[in-house]
């Protein structure tokens, strides 16, 4: 007994000591809080002075939320310390909703402080960013002369059609500079009378035009080396294809090889002849697109010379069997509905979902790709329709009453119930497992 009542006591004063580190870090998490309120209020003021008054809308939105819920928290605080005895649970509970309170507000001003930082850092960083955007435009506008070389040298070497997705770029680019000068003279026009807003628009819409600028300008730098490849891997793709056809000949009776070819062969013959010119991308594109078409083409007629497609007339014959046997489960499990168990019917029910499936196949002729799978659908359905069976006659042997019926062995049907459901059942099963054999003949 004592060691019950030293247990006990130990247990109250671990609760006592966890109630008390509770209540210490409900009253930091206030004080932290009550902190992290002031700077974020001074925070915001420094976030208006530099980026105006609606950037900095929803950190506003945040502390007034903040304000609110805080009262709660320090009400709730309040009566920690009234002069009003508190049960443990009472303490506990306000202290616990205290630290809620407290982590929600720090998380959403964190949150809504850090969503403002990037942009207060950049309208603090104006001017060097100004600067930055006018050393961008310079060193841009000379590469413009570069571009404008090479663009005249891939107009020579390559078709209209290879060389349309940049031959704009040198003009759209040069659009974009001119954009961003004028983006910088606003924004420190607006910065000097004091329109922070609009400043930092102006501000950002300069770096995006020189940032879309240089990437115009560096698609033309980079077209020349792009374009050298595709004609290397063009090449070797064109090698690999002629490669591919002499493998597939011995395959060609077969019509989707047969097709796959024929495609193959139009791509390689519609390559731009010497002395035109190219526009190796395109080219490429078609090239690789016949070539693997042809490739998948080819394994998928080896597999099914390995693994011949199942005949028709053989799938339909499955189908059939599985009607047959669907039938006479039904028929047998409807006509005996209360001495019917649960594995029996789950039976009879997945098979007729089965059966459900195969009837969009069968109601059309079968592709030879679905032919394999309708095969084993079928045989599957008939399997569950078999089992289905024979478990509902193990019901019907077991729910049958034997005492005082007709029949030898004063049962209902005696000891053998002779001519009763069970020889019924037992008979069509017969029938079924020989047609089974006789389908398996067709295998």
């Amino acid at each position: 007994m004592a060691g019950f009542w030293g247990a006990r006591k130990q247990e109250r004063e671990q609760r006592a000591a966890e109630d008390a580190e509770l209540g210490r870090r409900a009253d930091a998490a206030l004080v932290a809080i009550d902190e992290r309120l002031r700077t974020a209020e001074d925070e915001l003021v420094f976030a208006e002075i530099e980026l105006g008054i609606e950037p900095t809308q929803s950190l506003r939105e945040a502390l007034k939320a903040v304000r609110s819920h805080m009262g709660e928290a320090f009400q709730l605080n309040q009566l920690n310390h009234d002069h009003i005895p508190d049960t443990p649970e009472e303490l506990r509970t306000r202290n616990a909703r205290i630290i809620q309170l407290c982590e929600w507000a720090q998380e959403l001003l964190d949150d809504r402080l850090e969503a403002l930082a990037e942009p207060v850092e950049r309208a603090r960083r104006a001017p060097e960013i100004i600067a930055g955007i006018r050393a961008d435009v310079e060193r841009g506008t000379q590469r413009l002369e570069r571009a404008e070389a090479t663009l005249a040298r891939v107009h020579a070497r390559y078709a209209p059609a290879a060389v349309r997705r940049i031959e704009k770029n040198a003009a759209e680019a040069a659009q974009l500079f001119a954009f961003a000068t004028h983006g910088a003279d606003v924004s420190t026009a607006r910065r000097e009378n004091g329109q922070r807003e609009q400043a930092n628009l102006a501000l950002e819409t300069a770096m995006e035009a020189v940032r879309r600028a240089t990437t115009l300008l560096d698609a033309v730098d980079a077209f020349e080396v792009e374009a050298l490849r595709a004609e290397s891997t063009l090449d070797a793709i064109v090698e690999d294809s002629r490669d591919d056809l002499v493998t597939a000949r011995e395959l060609q009776s077969i019509p989707s090889v047969g097709a796959a070819m024929a495609t193959l062969e139009k791509e390689l013959a519609a390559l731009t002849p010497a002395g035109e010119l190219p526009d190796p991308f395109g080219e490429l594109t078609r090239l690789r697109e016949a070539n693997a078409a042809l490739d998948a083409a080819v394994a998928k007629a080896r597999t099914r010379l390995a693994n011949p497609v199942p005949p028709e007339g053989h799938v339909r014959h499955a189908v059939d069997d599985a009607d047959r046997q669907l039938g006479v489960a039904r028929s047998v499990i409807s006509g005996h509905r209360g001495w019917i168990g649960a594995d029996a019917r789950t039976r009879l029910a997945e098979a007729e979902r089965i059966r459900l499936d195969l009837a969009a196949l069968t109601a059309q002729p079968i592709d030879e790709d679905d032919r394999e799978q309708a095969l084993a659908d079928a045989r599957r359905c008939g399997q569950l329709a078999a089992e289905a069976l024979q478990l509902a006659q193990r019901d019907i042997d077991s729910s049958r009453p034997n005492d005082g019926g007709w029949g030898d062995g004063g049962g209902w049907g005696g000891g053998r119930r002779g001519g009763g459901g069970g020889d019924m059942v037992g008979g069509i099963l017969g029938g079924l497992v020989i047609g089974s054999i006789l389908d398996g003949i067709f295998d």
